[in-house]
């Protein structure tokens, strides 16, 4: 399963990009909000540190003004993918952007039936967002589980992003459930890299080195 980091602070990216664990980032309008940038700007920069997939959101909900925001996105950078919410006008924006050559990624995905629809519309990506259902007592895991399955069956070549994720053990179980990407927040990135026990054998190691003779 591939790593995408889901942030638009660029010193965060930065690290991760370092550690050599992300291939990918997604940002939204709430994300770059916090940034306090410019929307532009920030995802210029962000294509000129990491090599791979940058997921910019359009705003418009209209398909018209989706396709036109998502036209000037495209011209950034070859790595930009157009993140469309899943809506009818959703849909229509991106069957038209995939027959121009514009990757897209269908966001705000809750059921199987609307990553299909998104996939047939010609959708790079679907992201399925996992804690969302989880706090209304549904399975976001089971969901990436039911979409994999449906996916495979069918021969079908739009990759699932495991979305809104909130701990290291969502990243662990989509990755089991057969989702081909988790973009996984800064603090979640950070998580996964710690453990006690590794921190107890690092002072162990430390505290016998110091009685090997000089």
């Amino acid at each position: 399963m591939k790593i995408f980091i889901d942030t638009a602070e660029v010193a965060h990216i930065k690290h991760a990009n370092q550690m050599g664990i992300i291939c990918g980032v997604t940002t939204n309008p709430s994300l770059i909000a916090r940034s306090g940038r410019d929307f532009v700007e920030v995802v210029t920069e962000i294509t000129q540190i990491v090599d791979g997939p940058i997921s910019a959101e359009v705003i418009s909900l209209d398909a018209e003004n989706m396709v036109k925001e998502a036209r000037e996105l495209a011209k950034i950078h070859k790595n930009i993918v157009i993140k469309i919410p899943m809506t009818a006008d959703g849909l229509e924006a991106t069957k038209i952007l995939t027959a121009e050559g514009i990757k897209t990624n269908v966001t705000l995905i809750f059921s199987a039936a609307q990553a299909l629809l998104a996939a047939r519309a010609g959708a790079t990506y679907v992201s399925p967002f996992i804690n969302r259902i989880d706090v209304l007592s549904g399975s976001g895991i089971g969901l990436i589980e039911e979409i994999a399955h449906i996916f495979g069956v069918h021969g079908i070549e739009s990759e699932i992003i495991a979305a809104s994720i909130k701990n290291a053990k969502q990243v662990v179980d989509a990755a089991s459930a057969g989702s081909d990407i988790a973009t996984i927040p800064y603090d979640v990135l950070l998580q996964m890299v710690e453990h006690p026990l590794t921190d107890k054998g690092i002072e162990i190691f430390l505290k016998d080195w110091e009685s090997v003779p000089k």
